[in-house]
């Protein structure tokens, strides 16, 4: 799952690495963004969206999501955790409830991609900040049973509750990609894709059938 205002298009040399290592592999454009412009970004509707990929897949699957992507991801986690075998958080490592919006207006100065630049029109940044609102990754962190992997750019901006998060749920794996920003998995395709490649690797010692 992708950030604000991109789509799935920013997921490419991932799609590309995973399915040549033989891993089914399917990125979705969220309500708002990509072929789904026409729509009103919502986080029920983002999570309708995520239930229709996961339910298509033969097998329960990794969740990966970037930024909005992230959040959404773990808040479906929250609810569905018995339908994904685990979660790869990228570029979400901030709480979100209890801050005020203007931290984020601000860190989107530095991140162009999040709110600057890039596909869909500007509602679905309200809307975004409306559906969000409130929201709280940490609680949802704390009840998960499941592997989860974060990954940020050393130069996000973003990473504000890194720490915690890992308090929040202590056997979660942090990386931390040198002289990468907030978009880690375009600005280091290949670090990036090791760690997803090793998340898979893992899950699948882990249980009798891949993912």
């Amino acid at each position: 799952m992708h950030g604000t205002r991109t789509s799935s298009a920013i997921w490419s040399p991932q799609v590309d690495a995973l399915r040549a290592s033989g891993h089914p592999t399917h990125a979705i454009d969220l309500p708002g963004h990509g072929t789904r412009t026409s729509e009103r970004f919502t986080l029920e509707g983002a999570l309708r969206a995520i239930d229709d990929a996961v339910s298509s897949c033969g097998e329960p699957p990794l969740l990966v999501g970037l930024s909005l992507g992230g959040y959404t991801a773990l808040a479906y986690a929250g609810r569905y955790e018995q339908r994904i075998a685990g979660v790869v958080l990228a570029g979400c490592s901030t709480e979100i409830r209890g801050k005020p919006v203007s931290l984020y207006r601000r860190g989107a100065h530095h991140v162009t991609r999040w709110f600057g630049l890039g596909q869909g029109t500007w509602h679905v940044v309200t809307d975004m900040l409306t559906a969000m609102a409130g929201y709280s990754p940490l609680r949802d962190l704390r009840r998960l049973l499941l592997p989860v992997w974060l990954v940020n750019g050393a130069r996000d901006p973003l990473r504000l509750d890194e720490r915690r998060y890992l308090r929040a749920l202590p056997g979660a794996r942090l990386t931390v990609v040198p002289r990468a920003g907030h978009d880690v998995n375009s600005h280091a395709p290949a670090a990036f894709n090791r760690v997803l490649l090793d998340a898979l690797r893992e899950l699948t010692h882990r249980t009798p059938q891949p993912v």
